[in-house]
């Protein structure tokens, strides 16, 4: 997780350091901490927000350093286990975003040659290795360092003897590099760079990099020159600004209908799905983790409504594990930034397996677009409240576009079921609208339910269940509120004795086929005194008679429900959070990014 950035240029480094780094704070924030090439080596940290650094930093000249956000991962928040780590010279520090899985043997080694610790984290070994390797070439010690290393790692080091340069590698963990006019960047994720450049180019797996104000070099761990071409960046700063929202996740909330539409964009006419071909294509599977496993749920669901064919989801950290069937389906991998470890270990066990694959991802020059054979990027834009809004919306949009095109494709919808369906995905921002334009009415709900409660519990049926899922999961990351979700049939096998007055059941009770089923369950809820706040469809005169409340969503074809449900249950659960006064954008213990297993 971590969030590391790295400059090399002409300008006092500092002021740009924390401006990078404040914009990747959504990768962790139990620790910071700067390290300052002058006429020294100066390294300041503490445990806490950037703003607990920024607050004591006295001014640090130099225009070579790093700077780094921390989630923990060895070793708990504190001063002495934030990064930067440096070795026993006090010549060279080193930040680092990943796993050293040797890395217990690595400092009993180091230890018994008389090296010095001070922290307990796994990364304080591999500053002491590059120590013992240093010979004047910083960038060779640290290539023989990692070579000694096993785990996943994104690193920056700088030496104080070397001003002008910063190094910098990866292995599993993303680092990207920023070009700029006698300046260079180093960062975890484009963010950090918006303002300085938009033109960067990827750092693969065991691959270095070394820049300075005059260029940028990429080898791999052999020392041969990598030669890549830099991307440009289409996001803009302001994408990267809460543009007068009070959070990050409110805005990209509101973002849901724009979101929708830039994902639809030039795909839905000729169902033109970036090279997606549905050929041979006669079972699918869907594997993620956490908001994107719930998107996978869905859309299990939705494919094999639209499209008749068999599909099952799976979470990545299991489908690594577990053994390869005999059968080969289509495998989609769902992730929002394309850096999830387990998700990138399940590509890899796809492909090991012989199976076709698949990436949803809303990030360009992903590590898992590299892994897979096609990727359908979801175009939502940068989202950097931890809790997942706007990316999982679009990821329900490429599912239901996947859905359509193999429903095309198989023969299983006519021409006009087709159109149908398409001119519904077209209202769908719409739908979403039609929710965010009733957002004091959601407000007022959150109080009444929110305000005070302990435990909740999320109930749906069929593709509304996992969207229940997602709801549950809302109100736990971002209020701490304790959340359980179940399929609705399930509350009878024993979920049914946690129900007090004290307990709000929060129930999508859309119009479709389990309808009727829904309202049973509803009864069976309010009969042993639970308040029940029920998401219905707009005209619905019956569910009111059942429940305490009814948030309406627009009526649209059931299939689609869960577009606007999902609006509706992120708002929910950021007004609870709100009224609470939590940390909405910095739930804690969370990071956006999981790229450590």
């Amino acid at each position: 997780m971590c969030g590391i950035v790295g400059y090399a240029g002409r300008r006092d480094a500092l002021p740009i350091l924390l401006d990078g780094l404040k914009r990747l704070e959504y990768r962790g924030y139990d620790s910071a901490g700067v390290a300052i090439v002058g006429s020294a080596l100066q390294v300041m940290k503490d445990k806490g927000f950037i703003a607990n650094l920024e607050a004591q930093l006295p001014p640090l000249k130099g225009s070579t350093g790093f700077a780094h956000t921390r989630w923990a991962t060895h070793g708990a928040p504190s001063k002495v286990n934030a990064h930067p780590h440096v070795d026993c010279t006090g010549k060279i520090a080193l930040a680092h975003n990943g796993i050293i899985e040797n890395y217990a043997s690595l400092r009993e080694k180091l230890q018994a040659r008389g090296h010095t610790f001070v922290s307990q984290t796994d990364t304080e070994s591999l500053v002491h290795l590059i120590e013992s390797y240093y010979d004047g070439d910083l960038e060779a010690a640290t290539r023989k360092a990692l070579g000694d290393v096993r785990g996943s790692y994104a690193i920056l080091a700088v030496h104080a003897d070397e001003p002008g340069k910063v190094i910098g590698a990866r292995n599993e963990s993303p680092l990207v590099v920023g070009i700029g006019p006698d300046e260079n960047f180093l960062a975890s994720d484009v963010p950090a760079l918006l303002r300085y450049t938009d033109r960067v180019a990827y750092v693969m797996d065991r691959e270095m990099v070394v820049i300075t104000p005059k260029g940028v070099t990429i080898k791999d761990l052999e020392g041969h020159v990598v030669q890549r071409e830099p991307q440009r960046i289409t996001w803009s700063l302001e994408d990267a600004e809460k543009g007068g929202f009070e959070h990050f996740m409110l805005k990209e909330i509101h973002e849901a209908p724009q979101a929708i539409h830039e994902t639809l964009l030039g795909r839905l006419a000729n169902l033109e799905v970036d090279g997606f071909l549905s050929e041979g294509v006669t079972s699918v599977k869907l594997v993620a983790c956490g908001t994107s496993y719930h998107a996978a749920l869905v859309g299990k669901y939705v494919i094999e409504e639209i499209a008749r064919i068999p599909a099952s989801a799976e979470l990545a950290s299991e489908y690594r594990y577990s053994q390869g069937a005999t059968e080969r389906p289509l495998v989609l991998l769902l992730s929002q930034s394309g850096e999830t470890a387990d998700t990138l270990g399940a590509a890899r066990e796809a492909h090991r397996r012989g199976c076709k694959t698949l990436a949803i991802c809303n990030v360009i020059g992903s590590s898992l677009s590299r892994e897979v054979d096609k990727t359908i990027y979801t175009r939502a834009g940068i989202e950097i409240g931890v809790a997942a809004t706007k990316t999982f919306i679009a990821q329900l949009v490429v599912l239901y576009l996947i859905a359509l095109k193999l429903g095309q494709d198989r023969g299983t919808l006519g021409y006009d079921e087709l159109d149908r369906l398409k001119d519904q995905l077209r209202s769908l921002p719409r739908a979403a609208q039609y929710v965010l334009n009733k957002a004091d009415e959601i407000r007022s709900l959150a109080q009444k339910y929110g305000a005070e409660a302990k435990d909740m519990f999320y109930i749906g049926r069929h593709a509304n269940y996992p969207v229940a899922m997602e709801g549950a999961l809302k109100i736990k990351e971002i209020s701490y509120i304790h959340a359980e979700a179940y399929a609705a049939g399930e509350l009878k096998h024993g979920p049914l004795a946690l129900l007090t007055p004290s307990t709000p059941v929060i129930a999508v009770v859309a119009q479709d086929p389990t309808y009727e089923k829904m309202r049973s369950n509803v009864g069976e809820v309010s009969a042993r005194g639970s308040p029940v706040l029920a998401i219905g469809t707009e005209g619905d005169k019956e569910l009111p008679k059942f429940v305490d409340d009814v948030f309406e969503i627009p009526s649209l074809p059931w299939i689609f429900s869960p577009v606007p449900v999902s609006v509706a249950l992120q708002l929910f659960a950021y007004e609870a959070a709100r009224i609470r006064n939590c940390p909405i954008d910095k739930p804690r213990n969370l990071a956006k990014s999981v790229t450590v297993e």
